[in-house]
């Protein structure tokens, strides 16, 4: 699995794991289905909504211990994931 940065766009992060989604949301980041979002880094969206460092630090650290928490398995998707 990829590590997920805050240099990240948001639609690259949620390529990466779907299952961000999740996490965003959690900490307030409802951009998700926004258009900046294509093009916006995590830190950008989340300084857009007034995000302070450390809780960008603390959204990205989840991102990444619920990705690494994924099993990664074989799958004809393409991606790192638990298809069937």
């Amino acid at each position: 699995m990829k590590k997920i940065t805050k240099d990240m766009t948001i639609a690259e992060t949620l390529e990466v794991c779907p299952e961000s989604v999740e996490v965003f949301l959690s900490h307030g980041l409802h951009c998700i289905g926004c258009h900046g979002g294509a093009f916006e880094s995590i830190e950008q969206g989340a300084k857009g909504h007034g995000m302070k460092d450390a809780q960008i630090k603390k959204m990205v650290d989840d991102i990444n211990k619920l990705a690494s928490k994924k099993k990664s398995k074989d799958c004809d998707c393409g991606h790192d994931c638990e298809c069937e």
